[in-house]
């Protein structure tokens, strides 16, 4: 497993596990089987209401707590200083852990970015007070970003967005850069386009069947998903892929034994159609995305 050095020192697994939709009654199988096959950094989030699973499955693996990176995302529903210090005190509680390795903000609030901005200044006391190793936000798009770090004393470690070969976001990677902040796939298969909703289904099929994807698979006797997972390493992004199926997760962690031409990143870069899969994050309100996280 290849590390990544985070902007304050902390290394994480470049390839992570992510626990998105599954369903809570799958996760805890799902994280054994991701710990198993050897992941060893899990990727979850409050509003994926499984961090009970994740922590009984972690407490469960006998792997010794220095030996994972766990990470977790608080919702917009507990933003604001206060609240977001009381959304930590849930998900650790219910991670059964007293430090995160990685808290991040799920989403920003366009509608109400000083709250934002106030709970991004509680994950710099949490950071201060050593319970959590590194923090940082999700889905901040440029204009976000921006405006986080005019207001903000640490730069965020980590921005998680929507990434795969038919949306890059080239843009908000660019100022990620620019500012030390390592870009984290999410969807990092195009697991948004698996589906026929989605919006660039007129011009690709989705990223596991797409041809140029296929060709260079079979090129190097590999299926698509670790093809899209190399080129996300190989340009130094950190990639969490999601699966229930535990011959799955195993092959998605075997993305190590070849290595991805420089003309073959420049093609798969060339798929990307800026179409959006996932939700708009400048859409994102507390009316339309509450969802409010439970004490348990």
């Amino acid at each position: 497993m290849n590390n990544l050095t985070l902007n304050n020192g902390v290394t994480m697994p470049a390839l992570g596990f992510s626990v998105f939709q599954n369903p809570p009654a799958e996760t805890r199988a799902s994280v054994e089987s991701a710990l198993a096959a050897g992941y060893r950094q899990i990727t979850t989030a409050a509003a994926y209401f499984s961090e009970p699973q994740v922590g009984e499955a972690i407490a469960a693996s006998g792997i010794g707590r220095d030996d994972l990176f766990l990470q977790t995302s608080l919702w917009i529903s507990d933003y604001g200083y206060e609240e977001t210090l009381h959304g930590f005190d849930k998900s650790a509680r219910k991670l059964g852990v007293e430090q995160i390795d990685l808290v991040l903000l799920h989403q920003p609030l366009p509608s109400a970015f000083e709250r934002t901005l106030e709970a991004y200044r509680a994950l710099e006391t949490l950071l201060a007070d050593g319970r959590v190793r590194a923090i940082g936000v999700s889905n901040f798009m440029v204009d976000a970003l921006n405006m986080l770090l005019e207001k903000v004393n640490v730069v965020p470690a980590v921005n998680q967005i929507e990434l795969h070969p038919f949306f890059t976001q080239p843009g908000v990677q660019k100022l990620n850069a620019e500012h030390g902040i390592l870009t984290q796939a999410w969807s990092p298969i195009g697991g948004v386009t698996f589906y026929p909703g989605w919006a660039g289904s007129t011009n690709h099929p989705s990223a596991l069947t797409d041809p140029t994807l296929v060709a260079i698979a079979e090129s190097h006797g590999r299926t698509t998903a670790q093809v899209m997972l190399r080129w996300h390493l190989q340009q130094g992004r950190s990639a969490i892929p999601k699966s229930a199926n535990p011959g799955r997760i195993a092959e998605n962690l075997d993305v190590f034994g070849f290595e991805l031409t420089a003309g073959e990143l420049a093609t798969i870069d060339a798929l990307d159609t800026g179409v959006r899969g996932g939700p708009d994050p400048a859409l994102i309100t507390l009316d339309t995305f509450k969802g409010d996280i439970p004490e348990a």
